[in-house]
């Protein structure tokens, strides 16, 4: 698409803070934290159309780290498949927008979500699903680091070497910090990029996963490796709560917060430069 990216980012972050301070509280420095990547994503990387949203052999997304929803809502309307009006309904009584992911509800998630480390199984076995279909789809998951510590994570990376899904592209959203705290203290999952290695996956490293350019070079070489037969996972250094400096400067208090609609008002201008 010809719109420019860091303006698309710059949409999805003012819809995405202005939704979650409309309802009053949310998961805002995980959402915060991967605008860039979906961005790069839905406006020019996925082979998706939202005017025919199942279309057979479309490219596909699994947000594993499910309450990162909004912001995948907010990508989604920005792209066209629903109208934005809805976002003010994130997490109400009756809406299409739960607070996690939810393929019944919402136009264009292809996979509900929410208990972590389960949604990225899920894209392995779409990722399985579409290699014995021969659809030429690709994959995406989205991991977080925290997420990381689960089991069932490596379980499922270690299937999809077996299976050589070179179909499939994960990231890890790598902002270093969790719900209790940062992850390194938690329980430390690096490195990284030696484990996913070990496990048989290509790996590519992004210095600033909140910069759209070198995101966009990593799924490009992601993309290159397909025909290996291998799957790739993209870990992208981020800041949670990235765009918003008041949210950011939370630190791990910013993964689920009180956020009134004068924070919003104050981060929209912030994210478009009018403060």
């Amino acid at each position: 698409m010809e719109q420019d990216i860091r303006e698309v980012c710059r949409d999805i972050r003012c819809d995405l803070v202005s939704c979650i301070g409309h309802l009053g509280v949310g998961h805002i420095g995980g959402c915060l934290s991967i605008v860039d990547l979906l961005a790069v994503l839905y406006f020019e990387e996925m082979n998706i159309d939202p005017a025919d949203p199942k279309k057979p052999g479309r490219d596909r997304l699994v947000c594993s780290k499910g309450h990162a929803g909004p912001a995948v809502y907010a990508t989604l309307a920005n792209r066209g498949y629903f109208d934005k009006s809805e976002l003010m309904t994130l997490n109400q009584s009756g809406t299409h927008l739960p607070s996690h992911c939810d393929a019944r509800l919402t136009t264009g998630i292809d996979m509900t979500t929410g208990s972590l480390g389960q949604g990225f199984s899920c894209a392995v076995g779409a990722a399985l699903a579409s290699k014995l279909e021969d659809d030429g789809a690709t994959i995406y998951a989205i991991i977080g680091d925290g997420e990381s510590q689960e089991g069932q994570i490596w379980e499922a990376a270690m299937f999809a070497s077996a299976k050589r899904l070179g179909n499939l592209i994960a990231f890890t959203d790598f902002n270093g910090l969790q719900i209790d705290g940062p992850v390194s203290e938690v329980n430390e999952p690096g490195p990284l990029p030696n484990k996913w290695s070990a496990f048989g996956w290509h790996v590519i490293e992004v210095g600033n996963g909140n910069n759209p350019d070198q995101v966009k070079q990593a799924v490009d070489k992601a993309k290159s490796l397909r025909e290996t037969g291998y799957p790739t996972m993209v870990i992208l250094h981020t800041r949670k709560g990235c765009g918003v400096s008041f949210v950011e400067k939370k630190g791990a208090g910013n993964h689920n917060m009180s956020f009134s609609e004068e924070d919003a008002q104050r981060a929209v201008a912030e994210i478009r430069g009018t403060k």
